[in-house]
């Protein structure tokens, strides 16, 4: 079994790390990394910098100022990682406001260590992105079988969906909505996602980033389903601010509203994660959009229908 110590400073690559055998060989992980449970136990080693109980609109603000001064949204706890002397250190460099960066983490650890430790960064922008990742971090732990089995398994799970709407006629029009004010709609995997589960994304494209949208665009493409699902909320965090979907003008006289077609998912544990569950992910919008064909059970725990 392979010894190196490993400090996760991403959510996703914790699951990866824990999926694949090696959670004993975690030493540390970011404030955010929470599944499995058992991983809550081990020592923080970075955290964000403005308070969690913010609105949307003000973490919105409060990243941008951030940003705008050229500094970073987590603070690295250099003495910490130092303490627990990993081997091997990952992040991420798909999105400087979701994790713990790449460039964060090199200027945080070069020449600070008192070992060198090998950085892994991660950076999945589609379903076969995320999976090349999981096989990335599983040579990097010199458990490749393991990943080749793991990867396997999940595609396994992706394919039978995609067998059993192979001649569904109708592809409803969806908008996956990632942020609530200003409003943004998912991009990256999940177009693609959504496709996969019978659906048709819109106003995105599969691989890009997730766009800033105007609700006119949203009204003009009148989506047969919305799913609410912001990134790092759960279902009880989302619902709190529902009131800013649900006020907007002509809200009402939309297609999914009309046919009590409004969901709100878990973007934090799922959707956003780009690990092992973004296929429990698949198969939650297989259920959404397509209930007739699928229950996989994760109705009340990874999305709920709105009562309107």
């Amino acid at each position: 079994m392979p010894t190196n110590k490993i400090v996760s400073l991403l959510p996703s690559a914790t699951e990866i790390v824990c999926a694949l055998g090696l959670e004993e060989n975690l030493a540390g992980r970011s404030h955010e990394c929470d599944f499995p449970e058992t991983v809550k136990q081990l020592p923080i080693c970075c955290e964000a910098n403005f308070p969690d109980n913010l609105s949307s609109a003000a973490i919105d603000i409060k990243v941008k100022e951030i940003l705008a001064d050229a500094l970073s949204i987590y603070t690295i706890n250099r003495e910490r990682i130092k303490q627990l002397a990993p081997d091997i250190v990952i992040t991420q460099a798909q999105c400087e406001v979701c994790a713990v960066s790449l460039s964060d983490v090199e200027k945080a650890l070069e020449s600070y260590l008192d070992k060198e430790a090998k950085i892994i960064s991660l950076q999945p922008d589609s379903l076969d992105g995320i999976l090349k990742d999981i096989i990335t971090v599983a040579n990097a732990l010199n458990v490749i079988e393991k990943g080749n089995a793991l990867v396997e398994e999940l595609q396994e799970r992706v394919d039978i969906i995609r067998h059993k709407l192979k001649f569904i006629e109708h592809k409803p029009t969806v908008a996956c909505i990632e942020w609530l004010e200003p409003m943004m709609l998912s991009g990256n995997w999940i177009p693609e996602m959504v496709d996969i589960a019978g659906g048709t994304s819109i106003l995105t494209a599969a691989g890009k980033h997730s766009p800033y949208v105007q609700w006119q665009d949203i009204q003009l493409q009148d989506p047969e389903i919305i799913i609410v699902m912001p990134c790092g909320f759960s279902i009880e965090r989302t619902m709190k601010e529902i009131d800013l979907i649900l006020q907007l003008p002509g809200f009402n006289n939309l297609k999914a509203v009309k046919n009590n077609r409004l969901y709100v998912a878990d973007g934090n544990q799922y959707f956003n994660r780009p690990g092992p569950r973004i296929v429990d992910s698949v198969e939650i919008l297989a259920e959404i959009i397509n209930p007739k064909q699928f229950i996989f059970g994760y109705e009340g725990k990874g999305w709920i229908k709105f009562a309107l």
